[in-house]
């Protein structure tokens, strides 16, 4: 079959803006105060002291507003060309990129036809000629063309398809998307789990001139529906009837669509404009290749193809606008940075099991893995219900990604099948374990000045490290990462301790997925690495230790919000960085740690500047008991916590059931107590089980910087947190502001007015 190779459009001559730097200080005060405890009605009370200063509520989250800590002075004007010396030194943020109409393209826009100026570099990888996705797709085909780019299983048997019938099938559905009436920057919304129609749907929609975008599986038919009506989604392609239905909820709702494609499963009733995969397909096979030519041969790499939309936690979510470049030049950039090879000498394979709709599992699956030539095989839709190590067996990937919840699963599942191995097994997995951790950790510390592995590491390699990856299904995987929420210091050592670092990785939907990548030889424990190559980081307004708020610059940072102006203008300042909403600071060999998120940061009644993450993660390492904590004290007087229980999970909704993980009803024994399920230790029931909490928070207290950083109430819930809960997020992130809405009675009860603790104590609960 004959390929067709595009040139290059012409695209506008590129500025090279260099970025200049900005400093400064943010100020903090300490509040103090005294700790005992007490148990109340199921809330622990440790407070002796409170600040004289009232609550005044709970403060205002801003959507999208990154700097909410800090105050500007507006810039109205951005330089229109750089050189790369230029230093700007400020104390302040250029807040506004409120730039007057010009021939040329701006850094950023909130139009969806709209070209904006590629943020190109002098040398190196920051100066490579701009590619459209259709270019880099091309020039996969010439290089990879019969190695296998997807594969999947249909029941028993194992179906893929190479590089070659991939960009044809990708061609079909462009074509078949045009013929079914796809304008020119409107939208193909896909709703479904991961498989090659996701993929062939993502890309046929870039490659017909529209906008490729996810929609979340877990959406209600109102959210699907707020998607597809800010995209103009002419199209939507499902998953099955489940995912059909939201749609057809929705569907006298969105003026634009003009047909529905369902990819899995025969239809359960004919409509007017609804088509099985098949049937669309069949559309644009044989239709003529040159209107679809047309169309690649004038699209540029500055024009957005592909739309990702935040979570919304804080309101509506954004539609993240991503240029053609924003998507080529990260992929090349991340697969140099993390070494990947390409298929003609050795192909890396990958599993797609993660939400397509969130830009780490795109960027991963789909992108990087094409730049080198990878395959791209898909797990079963219930791969996170506990199917997902079956397919890592099948598949042994060469590289794996998976968010913190993902690796405490696997964390918590062998430490319980651990403790049913014979006490000679224990205590050799104990032995190589901690072989594993200090022979990795001196690795880490020297680099490659480590010299020769001890002989005990050999052995242990032998005897435990190999038969763990073989089990976990990642005896040939030598890259291993975390990423898209913060990972316990806990999972990063139990981990590194059987020979299986997990290297961290950070960026946001608006820095087209990664900005920093630890590796092999550039690593440290709660580091996420450093730059990948092109880009740069600044921390924006430091203090005395370093802490400010990071800050991107390069080909990866976004072209703006879709129809909003206003919010795109709050995350880029004048001078085109990205300002992250992240704290963090640099070590001495440049290694980036995040200490905390601004919007995240809990402002006490005292006036303390508190991080919440490392308090909360304290808590889980302290007590190994608790699966999620989340720390309260915004405008408070002091500090509490909401906590959950280790528990079963449902192997078809996902749920949090009641019953204990084997690990935690191992933990409750050990403690003396026999619960075994969350509701005979929630709200005190257990005596035991809370002492044992409460000594564990004293650990932690122990260790707080000030008295205004201890932990005073806390209480456990009736149930885990979850994504169909609401607590969390696709990719388990902890959603602030709904977990405060939903616990809003157990919040207040914290700092209901009570009687002074140092008064007669108070017992425990009853059993």
């Amino acid at each position: 079959m004959q390929l067709t190779v595009c040139e290059p459009a012409a695209m506008s001559e590129a500025v090279v803006m260099e970025p200049p730097r900005a400093g400064g200080f943010l100020e903090s005060s300490c509040g103090t105060g005294d700790s005992a405890a007490s148990l109340d009605d199921g809330i622990v009370d440790t407070a002796n002291e409170s600040s004289e200063e009232e609550s005044t509520g709970e403060r205002e989250e801003e959507a999208g507003a990154p700097d909410a800590a800090t105050s500007s002075t507006k810039t109205t004007e951005a330089p229109a060309e750089q050189s790369s010396n230029t230093q700007m030194v400020s104390a302040q943020r250029p807040d506004s990129l409120s730039l007057p109409a010009a021939a040329e393209p701006r850094l950023w826009t909130s139009q969806r036809d709209a070209e904006v100026q590629l943020r190109m570099g002098d040398s190196g990888l920051a100066a490579e000629n701009p590619l459209t996705v259709n270019q880099m797709f091309t020039s996969a085909v010439e290089r990879f063309g019969t190695f296998t780019a997807l594969g999947w299983k249909e029941g028993e048997q194992q179906k893929s398809l190479n590089y070659k019938d991939y960009y044809q099938a990708c061609r079909t559905a462009a074509k078949s998307f045009l013929k079914l009436g796809l304008q020119r920057y409107h939208g193909v919304g896909i709703l479904g789990f991961n498989s090659a129609e996701w993929f062939i749907s993502d890309i046929g929609a870039i490659l017909a001139g529209g906008f490729a975008v996810g929609i979340y599986t877990t959406n209600s038919p109102e959210a699907c529906q707020y998607v597809a009506e800010n995209c103009k989604a002419n199209i939507i392609v499902v998953e099955n009837h489940k995912q059909l239905q939201k749609i057809l909820q929705v569907e006298d709702k969105l003026p634009h669509l003009k047909a529905i494609i369902q990819y899995k499963d025969a239809l359960k009733e004919k409509r007017p404009n609804l088509y099985t995969w098949a049937e669309f397909m069949e559309l644009g096979r044989d239709e003529p290749d040159a209107p679809l030519d047309a169309i690649l041969s004038s699209q540029k790499p500055n024009q957005c193809c592909t739309l990702i939309y935040t979570s919304g936690t804080t309101g509506q979510p954004k539609g993240v606008m991503l240029s053609h470049d924003n998507i080529t030049w990260t992929a090349l950039s991340t697969s140099q940075h993390v070494r990947l090879t390409e298929a003609t000498q050795a192909q890396e394979a990958v599993v797609s099991y993660l939400p397509l709709s969130h830009i780490a599992a795109q960027m991963v699956d789909i992108w990087v893995t094409m730049k080198v030539g990878g395959a791209t095989y898909f797990a079963q839709p219930d791969a996170l219900k506990g199917s997902l190590v079956n397919t890592l067996k099948e598949v042994r990937p060469t590289a794996f990604m998976g968010v913190p919840r993902v690796w405490e699963k696997m964390q918590e599942k062998m430490k319980s099948v651990g403790q049913k191995s014979s006490t000679v097994r224990r205590k050799v997995a104990a032995w190589a374990k901690d072989v594993g951790l200090q022979t990795n950790l001196t690795k880490m510390n020297q680099n490659e000045a480590a010299g020769r592995t001890p002989l005990s590491y050999h052995i242990a390699k032998k005897l435990v490290f190999k038969k763990v990856r073989k089990a976990l299904g990642l005896d040939r995987c030598n890259k291993c990462y975390t990423g898209a929420a913060p990972i316990t210091k806990d999972t990063l050592e139990f981990f590194l301790s059987l020979d299986i670092p997990l290297y961290e990785l950070y960026g946001m939907s608006e820095s087209t997925g990664p900005h920093t990548i630890s590796r092999p030889n550039a690593f440290k424990l709660t580091s996420c690495g450093k730059e990948i190559p092109g880009c740069k980081t600044k921390l924006h307004n430091p203090d005395e230790e370093g802490n400010g708020e990071i800050c991107f610059w390069g080909r990866h940072v976004f072209m703006g919000y879709l129809n909003m102006p206003d919010k795109t203008d709050e995350a880029l300042d004048a001078e085109g960085w990205l300002h992250s909403g992240d704290l963090g600071k640099h070590d001495e060999n440049g290694f980036l740690f995040i200490t905390g998120r601004i919007k995240e940061l809990i402002i006490t009644a005292g006036g303390e500047n508190i991080p919440p993450v490392p308090i909360e993660d304290a808590v889980k390492e302290a007590v190994p008991l608790i699966s999620n904590a989340m720390l309260i004290g915004d405008k408070k007087k002091f500090l509490s916590m909401l906590l959950t229980i280790k528990c079963q999970v449902n192997a078809e909704s996902g749920d949090p059931e009641d019953e204990l993980t084997p690990e935690a009803v191992e933990i409750c024994k050990k403690l003396g107590s026999n619960a075994t399920r969350v509701s005979e230790i929630a709200s005190g029931r257990d005596r035991v089980v809370y002492a044992a909490i409460q000594e564990g928070i004293n650990r932690v207290n122990e260790k707080a910087t000030s008295n205004a950083q201890r932990i005073q109430k806390w209480v456990v819930l009736d149930r885990d947190f979850s994504v169909g809960g609401g607590e969390l997020g696709p990719t388990m992130k902890l959603k602030r502001p709904v977990v405060a809405k939903m616990f809003k009675d157990h919040i207040e009860n914290f700092y209901k007015e009570l009687a002074t603790p140092t008064t007669p104590d108070n017992p425990l609960p009853p059993k």
